[in-house]
């Protein structure tokens, strides 16, 4: 986006969404690097350091629509404000956590202000930026994301090996400062409900143990039945809530919308698609490859760079021919990439994972910035917090799947990946992004909906009605 196109207001208004999508994703994947030293600097095993991961993502995951909803009564900015607060001072704890116990609640907190930060600055986007320049601006958070998420385990590294583990987490400290002023003062104040909104205490609750349920069936070995059962009797007691509720925490009646359930359903897809490159790749480049770890490291960067790289170009497209158009598109590109890994021998190395990831992720930038905007496009302004949230929600999921349902595929492909022999774990890779390109075939005709659906004039009238003001 050129910034030159935007006011100064607009400008620094837009720094600061950039910024608050940038400081939780960098934080999903910065303590990765950190596992190991933690793990000696609190004498644990790699099953208690790895739920200073979890922790994280399980409270950004269980409390992100639950925010996102509390923003769309109380105001965005102001609770953008508080979220940005509770994340930079969860971080100054964590840096001085005594013990592992602190630390790992000191993260669940800080995931608390990252749900808050991800569910509220796509749906601040429409106050910061014109609605011309919404597509690039979308693009630009895109970026962000992709940007923060690649950029952590290098980042976590060098600061670990140079300053030590608490620095990872005191970065956040003066960024957060920092992103908290922006918004204070260039961000414009948004309207919160003329009337108290009552909030339904009793959705948030079965939705948070639902959605925790769902999580750790995806990260506990051993209980994954009984976990998916709760989550599933959960999933049902939560629609029964809701259509008593007098303020339900999601209208229901939204997803009668093709635009969202299509737009929330492509979400999970194409996430799940999305993290089984960071699952597959690392065993396929070391032990299939037998890449050295350096090498290792900037194969799988590569991925995520051109995502970043891609995240304003693709805004522009959006900008240029519509939502409607660049999706579809988007998704094909990711089939290609997907079929292209699921084809292309072993004995063309390197090259052979390189130029499918490199389709895979700029064709990824493309339908983040085209889904974004073509959802949020349509969305009334009472209800922009709650379906960025479920945007969010929809991608952690994704996130949270495709490393445990992928994996899972790549492990009985392969049988043991840290000892299987380097053309089985290439047979693995293969049959991994077979399935891989079979989701994307599916995302294709899920997309159809969104084509076939109507008129956006249309489309956006029944959002409007379907979400009024309770």
């Amino acid at each position: 986006m050129s910034e030159s196109a935007l006011p100064p207001q607009a400008r620094w208004a837009l720094t600061s969404l950039a910024l608050s999508m940038l400081m939780p994703s960098l934080d999903t994947s910065i303590a990765n690097a950190g596992l190991p030293t933690l793990a000696a600097a609190f004498d644990a095993t790699f099953q208690q350091v790895q739920w200073i991961v979890l922790a994280y993502l399980l409270a950004v995951t269980t409390l992100i629509v639950s925010v996102g909803r509390l923003g769309d009564g109380i105001g965005r900015r102001r609770l953008l404000l508080i979220g940005i607060g509770i994340f930079t001072s969860a971080s100054l704890c964590c840096a001085l956590a005594p013990g592992l116990g602190w630390l790992i609640g000191a993260r669940a907190v800080q995931g608390l202000g990252a749900a808050i930060m991800f569910a509220l600055t796509i749906a601040l986007v429409a106050d910061a930026v014109p609605k011309a320049r919404a597509g690039s601006a979308m693009g630009l958070l895109a970026t962000m994301s992709a940007t923060g998420t690649s950029l952590g385990p290098s980042l976590g590294g060098l600061l670990i090996a140079n300053v030590g583990w608490p620095s990872i987490f005191v970065l956040n400290v003066p960024l957060g400062l920092l992103n908290a002023w922006l918004v204070y003062r260039y961000l414009p104040a948004d309207r919160p409900a003329k009337s108290a909104v009552a909030f339904d205490c009793l959705g948030t609750v079965v939705l948070v143990l639902t959605l925790a349920a769902y999580a750790l069936a995806m990260t506990l070995d051993g209980y994954t039945l009984m976990l998916l059962l709760i989550s599933l009797c959960g999933a049902g007691v939560f629609v029964g809530v809701e259509m008593k509720a007098k303020a339900p925490l999601i209208r229901l009646s939204l997803f009668a919308d093709p635009r969202l359930s299509s737009s929330l359903a492509l979400t999970f897809l194409v996430t799940t698609v999305m993290m089984t490159t960071l699952v597959v790749g690392p065993f396929y480049l070391s032990r299939g490859l037998g890449l050295g770890s350096t090498v290792v490291g900037l194969a799988l960067s590569v991925g995520p760079l051109l995502a970043a790289c891609g995240g304003v170009p693709a805004g522009r497209l959006v900008d240029r021919f519509g939502a409607r158009r660049v999706v579809p598109g988007a998704l094909l590109g990711l089939a290609g990439g997907c079929a292209l890994l699921a084809l292309l021998p072993t004995r063309f190395g390197l090259a052979a994972y390189l130029l499918p990831m490199a389709v895979i992720a700029s064709s990824y930038a493309m339908f983040q910035a085209a889904n974004n905007t073509g959802l949020m496009s349509t969305v009334s302004q009472a209800q922009r917090g709650v379906v960025s949230a479920l945007l969010g929600l929809a991608r952690n999921l994704g996130l949270i799947t495709g490393a445990a349902v992928m994996g899972a595929v790549f492990a009985f492909a392969t049988g043991d990946p840290t000892q299987a022999p380097a053309e089985v774990i290439g047979s693995g890779l293969h049959c991994t992004f077979g399935v891989a390109a079979a989701l994307m075939v599916m995302a294709l005709i899920v997309s159809r909906t969104r084509i076939t659906c109507g008129s956006e004039p249309a489309r956006e009238s029944v959002v409007s009605v379907n979400t009024k003001v309770d």
